[in-house]
């Protein structure tokens, strides 16, 4: 496989994500076991840096979320294109854990305290040798912010499944740009 390109499992649940409301995005993920090795990978910073962000988080309710996303370190040495750039430096997303229960749920708040924050929910269902994550980010108020997150979770899903053993692990900015575009034509206005 190209380095460029993704390719998930043939399961319906690695496809795009479905819009559940106007403001709310789904991705469904079937994933290689157990559970425990899929909440690691959420949950503690030495793995999660390794698809999405380094950073502590305090697994518990009210617990404070940091999020310390490098993008530049997933970018397999492929710059972010212009487009892009101003988030290829170290970028800061602080939240609160508004619920955990280990190995299954973990819901918290993104961009805590901007005008733009949200919250994203990780749900894990295990099937057979295989764990269903569901990711939910819901209250995406703009258009631009519903685009770019879908684009953005697309992406750093990919790189999950890789880190997890579903094959090449693609280069991080292609994906970006790819899934981007692809979601400004299936999320209409």
């Amino acid at each position: 496989m190209n380095a460029n390109t993704h390719n998930t499992t043939s399961h319906p649940a690695n496809g795009y994500a479905t819009r559940e409301a106007a403001d709310t995005l789904r991705f469904e993920r079937l994933l290689p076991g157990p559970v425990e090795r899929v909440w690691a990978y959420l949950t503690e910073p030495e793995k999660r840096r390794l698809w999405l962000a380094d950073g502590p988080m305090e697994l518990r309710t009210g617990g404070a979320v940091d999020l310390v996303f490098r993008n530049a370190e997933l970018g397999g040495n492929v710059p972010p294109p212009e487009r892009f750039a101003c988030h290829a430096g170290e970028i800061r997303n602080p939240g609160v854990v508004l619920a955990c229960e280990p190995n299954r749920l973990l819901r918290f708040t993104w961009e805590a305290g901007s005008p733009s924050e949200s919250e994203v929910t990780f749900e894990l269902s295990p099937r057979g040798e295989r764990v269903l994550l569901t990711v939910t980010h819901t209250r995406l108020a703009r258009r631009s912010t519903l685009l770019g997150v879908a684009g953005g979770w697309h992406s750093h899903l990919a790189l999950l499944e890789s880190e997890l053993g579903e094959g090449e692990r693609p280069s991080f900015w292609p994906l970006v740009v790819r899934y981007r575009e692809e979601y400004e034509q299936r999320l209409p206005e």
